[in-house]
């Protein structure tokens, strides 16, 4: 049976993805890294994973819990300010700093669970329909047609109106409705890599068909689901935050950036920090991962290896 060939010296396989680890390899890696602000992109990230990992630790302040007797205090360097509250406090006394660390759990859990589910389920459902193009395959793509018709925001507001808000059902709505740009990027690969001599030759030496999308199709998929999941993942926290903002993502009473954003509208002229501190967060965040995503774009491009 064909196979993909062994990795050659200097490659290390991991999960059907080829990591090359070259010294040449190691030093287009440090090169791409400081082209595009990546070791920023890379730490950002990091900082942020650190702080919704060890929030408890980070602030001693429950993110739910108000005491009115503390109501809109100003940030510590402001008149009126109190190291305490280092970022200020909301309407209902609530820690800012607290919320925004606690938030971060929020939006990195939805960004990233919902994109993992977009991509298992989409990339299984381009995987059938590349490698049967009968009607099979083109009853699924009309089907990603069909919700492609529709915009992405419209069509989640639409399904948890439906259903109902709250975090799980955010979370399987996103995940569920993402699956067309996983489908259609996997089936775009299939249609070209089934082609391949080594795909023919597996078919003539008797190999399942199970076996030949598993072993020689489905790891070639790797490094375009990668690259498109990272966009994603910024995508689909902003999708959660404006669904909460409008009082159709997550419960009001959980920390999220969304509810923060939402909360300070009635308060911008005498607490702006309740909305800039939330909006700078999520801004940054969505940024840092969209580099994050060109970063790995221009490193794993075939066509960029030998530079």
């Amino acid at each position: 049976m064909a196979s993909i060939e062994p990795p050659a010296a200097g490659v290390t396989v991991l999960g059907g993805v080829r990591l090359r680890t070259h010294p040449r390899a190691r030093r287009r890696l440090w090169r791409t890294l400081r082209r595009g602000s990546g070791v920023f992109n890379i730490a950002f990230l990091a900082v942020m994973v650190l702080c919704a990992i060890l929030a408890p630790v980070i602030t001693p302040y429950d993110p739910t819990a108000s005491e009115v007797t503390r109501r809109l205090l100003p940030p510590f360097w402001l008149t009126g300010g109190s190291t305490a509250h280092l970022l200020g406090t909301d309407q209902l006394g609530r820690d800012v700093f607290a919320r925004l660390v606690y938030g971060s759990r929020i939006s990195l859990v939805v960004g990233v669970s919902t994109v993992a589910i977009s991509a298992v389920l989409g990339s299984a459902i381009g995987v059938v329909a590349g490698y049967y193009e009968g009607p099979l395959g083109a009853a699924l793509m009309r089907i990603a047609d069909i919700q492609l018709a529709f915009p992405f925001i419209l069509l989640a507001i639409a399904i948890v109106a439906v259903l109902g808000v709250g975090l799980v059902n955010v979370i399987l709505i996103l995940g569920i409705a993402g699956w067309v740009f996983f489908g259609r990027l996997a089936r775009g690969q299939v249609l070209s890599i089934k082609q391949r001599e080594y795909i023919e030759a597996a078919r003539a030496l008797g190999a399942h068909e199970i076996g030949v999308m598993g072993r020689h199709i489905v790891p070639n998929l790797l490094t375009p689901v990668i690259v498109l999941a990272t966009s994603l993942v910024a995508g689909n926290i902003v999708v959660e935050a404006s669904l909460t903002f409008l009082g159709l993502g997550v419960q009001p009473d959980l920390p999220s950036w969304g509810n923060m954003l939402a909360g300070s509208r009635d308060y911008l002229n005498v607490a702006w920090w309740m909305s800039v501190f939330p909006g700078l967060a999520l801004t940054l965040t969505v940024l840092t991962v969209n580099l994050l995503g060109d970063w790995l774009r221009d490193y794993l491009d075939p066509a960029l290896r030998n530079l």
